[in-house]
């Protein structure tokens, strides 16, 4: 017979946001609520529970969400081991990115559906969950995943303010543009990017995005990237690359490389520079 696991991790940079990582055999959780807005991946198994007068099953793929303070329980709904990833998240953290995220009264959010099944969503919250157990990935991709976590919840909410563009917000993303082009090699945060606009950064990450097409953060892993396919045209050697880029070691290149180019950093450098 399989232990119960239960593995909590606290995110590095998002206060109030954390992870759980269980495996249930012939474990029952009791009736009870959380501060936090609860957001899990059945991954195998099957998850039964009860919430605020309601039963439910959730099988690999599904999403529960839990509001804050909803009485709840749970348990395996099979012989087999139940795998599920939750992620727990404080409302002082999510609101100004679900406001941000163009919902109306962000902070009077409360799910009507506990239990969904949406691609976008679980992949959003599987991909938050992978940072937060991987801990050194910045902070800027950190709070990318939370957003994009709330960005989805905001869509399926259904309760838009559209951003408005005007040239004067334009000329404010232009100059943080340029403050991520000097600075590429530097661990940039949201934070310090958002002040060469002068907005919040949630406000921030989301009109970046509707201007330029990415995200702050993937405009910086971009930028990264082609500075590094040019210090490998000009036959730099791999490791000044990668310091001269800002990743924190080769395999981190190379992880972010292949993707993007199709080949490895080595690779690509031999076959531009050997023809």
């Amino acid at each position: 017979m399989q232990d119960n696991l239960f593995q909590y991790c606290k995110s590095r940079h998002l206060d109030g946001v954390t992870l759980l990582h269980a495996r249930m055999h012939d474990f029952s959780y009791r009736r009870h609520a959380h501060e936090e807005f609860s957001l899990g991946v059945t991954l195998a198994g099957r998850q039964d529970f009860w919430s605020e007068g309601g039963f439910y099953s959730s099988a690999p793929g599904n999403i529960i969400l839990f509001n804050p303070g909803a009485v709840h329980d749970g348990h395996p709904g099979t012989d087999d081991s139940l795998y599920y990833r939750m992620v727990y998240i404080h409302p002082e953290q999510i609101v100004p990115m679900l406001q941000a995220a163009g919902m109306r009264n962000a902070g009077l959010f409360r799910s009507t559906e506990t239990l969904l099944n949406d691609a976008h969503l679980r992949g959003a919250i599987l991909q938050l969950a992978g940072l937060i157990e991987q801990g050194a990935c910045g902070s800027l991709e950190h709070e990318q995943g939370l957003y994009s976590v709330a960005e989805r919840l905001a869509q399926l909410q259904g309760d838009f303010e559209p951003a408005r563009r005007n040239r004067h917000v334009d000329r404010l993303l232009l100059r943080a543009r340029e403050f991520i082009h000097d600075n590429v090699r530097q661990e940039l945060s949201l934070e310090q990017i958002s002040e060469q606009a002068a907005m919040s950064k949630y406000h921030f990450l989301r009109l970046f995005r509707q201007h330029f097409g990415m995200t702050p953060h993937q405009y910086v892993l971009n930028n990264r990237l082609n500075r590094a396919r040019e210090a490998l045209a000009a036959g730099r050697p791999l490791q000044d690359v990668v310091y001269d880029t800002g990743f924190s070691d080769l395999s981190h290149l190379n992880r972010r490389f292949k993707p993007v180019f199709g080949m490895t950093p080595r690779q690509y450098q031999q076959v531009v520079l050997n023809g």
